[in-house]
């Protein structure tokens, strides 16, 4: 059932969130929202302002995700103020073909379903700006895809597309297209006319050869075709925005000068695990280049002239059969190697003993990266270095080690690296104290496996809901931050069995959400702003340790704190009303 508290909500603000609450169907009432006389209007004849019915606004934005539904109304008709609907994570099968009046709406989420096809009519929306697909069963796509002519947004991700229509030609709008994991054998040479694609993402489908006209798509910033079966690239005459190529786990043999040379704009160059034999001196035309990753390839000889590429940053060559370089020089990171590849091409003056002369061209050593801490220890450690950002080195030595731990404190982190969420599969231990972080990203909220966050010293004021998501967090520290309310999510992560919160400005708390914590042993409020203590908190049997000084509050007094948390929650009991 749908709380008649959040009808009256959304009848305010034209917003209703009923995701996660296992519905298998929408009630009719919710429909019906902007028809029906709500039930108040029957029973309050004396409206103050605040109830005033009629003045209701229509509902622009339902979300349903997260619920147990097959199937999608006709009824969706009713509400054409629509400006977003999220349908994401439930299982549905089809989706009604009123869906095509909506004509205001403009974001569409039905990921994670199983949608087998797409109605005709869904083309009518004409001012659909973001339409999210992934993870369905699509095998086809209606032809006349290219009638949304304003859409920006197109994730088609993780389905079962052996093909996309021609007419796609049509969305000059489209910034980002998502085509991943599908079964494409080849791309239509017409998606070239997009010109306002920045994002092209083909990874993991079956493509041979990539049409030479995807080549002249000015706008391009961002492609992705790694696990196809490239045998090789396009050349690139007019991608002179293109700043990310990632190719990898192909079956690229040759590496052309004619495929890099007007790549002015690119930063990171992504080709491991394929068959190159040789990499052209060419290279050194892409001055903005950052990230060269060759790895696994069949490279016997490098140009030392990569060693002037005055960006470079991270060079990854293992697993090539390089006969100039000897494998202890390739361990020892990016800088060292490209100071080598410098110092030969001072033609062996310089003994291969002695530094080479500083020039122009010698980078300052980067990050020192501890090799041992991730392999042997499973710890990825950057503190107290008072750094803005985490460099992106730390994310690259990790590779495919199962890193449990982090550690980023005492920096000047404004936020969370977003870059954590490539951990997400093994890291448990998150600490990121003593930073100037204000708001948990989503991506903390994708680390499935953590059971330990240190967060505090930093300027957070809220948390996100997505947060219920980490539902293994055992222990969670927030002392020394900005909240001026507990985390209502807190109460909903029911594995947690700490929670620091000193040093805050909470002014309440909700006695019976915490009671149905059944794990909680520990609660620490001190130096807070409690005018109150809920008497209803004695009946939280689990907590063992239960901190409350330094709070405004009267009682229960100093005395009967001191004497510890047993006696707390039985002075409190002592209060419940009978």
């Amino acid at each position: 059932a749908v709380p008649q508290g959040l009808i009256r909500a959304a009848r305010k603000s034209g917003q209703l969130n009923l995701s996660g609450r296992s519905l298998s169907e929408v009630p009719q009432h919710v429909w019906r929202i902007n028809l029906d006389t709500p039930e108040e209007a029957h029973q309050n004849l004396s409206f103050g302002a605040a109830d005033r019915w009629w003045e209701q606004t229509d509902l622009t934005k339902l979300i349903l995700a997260s619920n147990k539904l097959q199937c999608l109304s006709e009824d969706v008709k009713l509400l054409p103020a629509l400006t977003v609907l999220d349908v994401h994570d439930n299982q549905l099968t089809s989706l009604p073909s009123a869906l095509g009046q909506l004509e205001n709406l403009q974001k569409l989420d039905v990921s994670h379903n199983k949608l087998k096809s797409i109605p005709e009519e869904l083309m009518q929306l004409s001012r659909l700006k973001s339409l999210l697909l992934h993870h369905n069963e699509l095998s086809h796509l209606p032809d006349g895809f290219g009638q949304l002519v304003n859409l920006e947004e197109l994730d088609l991700s993780n389905n079962r597309l052996t093909d996309v229509p021609t007419s796609f030609a049509l969305l000059i709008n489209l910034v980002r297209l998502n085509l991943a994991c599908n079964q494409l054998k080849n791309l239509p040479a017409d998606i070239s006319a997009m010109k306002s694609l920045r994002q092209l993402d083909c990874t993991k489908n079956y493509l041979e050869t990539v049409p030479s006209k995807l080549a002249s798509m000015a706008s391009l910033e961002q492609l992705y075709l790694r696990k196809n079966k490239l045998r090789s690239l396009p050349e690139f005459p007019s991608c002179r925005l293109l700043k990310e190529l990632h190719a990898g786990e192909n079956q690229i043999e040759i590496l052309n000068a004619e495929n890099l040379k007007h790549l002015n704009s690119l930063s990171v160059l992504e080709l491991r695990d394929n068959k190159i034999k040789s990499v052209p001196d060419e290279i050194t035309l892409l001055q903005k280049l950052e990230r060269l990753d060759l790895s696994n390839n069949d490279i016997s000889r490098l140009p030392y002239t990569l060693g002037n590429l005055p960006q470079l940053k991270f060079l990854a060559l293992e697993g090539n059969p390089l006969r100039t370089i000897r494998r202890d020089l390739l361990q020892k990171g990016t800088q060292e190697l490209l100071k080598y590849l410098r110092s030969k091409m001072q033609d062996d003056v310089t003994s291969l003993n002695e530094e080479p002369p500083v020039t122009a061209m010698t980078l300052p050593s980067e990050s020192r990266i501890n090799m041992h801490a991730i392999t042997s220890l499973k710890l990825l450690e950057y503190s107290e270095k008072r750094a803005a950002v985490i460099p992106d080195e730390m994310f690259n030595a990790v590779r495919s080690n199962p890193v449990t731990t982090v550690n980023f404190s005492k920096n000047q982190l404004n936020e969370i690296p977003p870059r954590i969420v490539e951990l997400k599969d093994s890291v448990s231990d998150v600490n990121l104290g003593f930073n100037k972080i204000s708001s948990i990203s989503l991506e903390l909220c994708m680390l499935h496996k953590l059971t330990h966050l240190d967060i505090r010293n930093n300027f957070l004021t809220s948390l996100p809901e997505e947060m219920e998501a980490l539902t293994r967090l055992q222990i969670i520290n927030l002392s020394f931050n900005r909240f001026k309310e507990f985390p209502s999510v807190l109460y909903r992560i029911v594995a947690l069995e700490t929670i620091l919160l000193s040093n805050n400005q909470v002014g309440s708390v909700d006695p019976l959400q915490l009671q149905k914590m059944d794990r909680l042993g520990t609660l620490d409020l001190q130096n807070n702003d409690l005018l109150q203590v809920p008497p209803e908190l004695g009946n939280c049997e689990t907590l063992r340790t239960l901190l409350l000084e330094g709070n405004p509050f009267r009682t229960p007094r100093a005395a009967i704190l001191a004497k510890g948390t047993a006696a707390v929650l039985e002075y409190l009991r002592s209060r419940i009303p009978a």
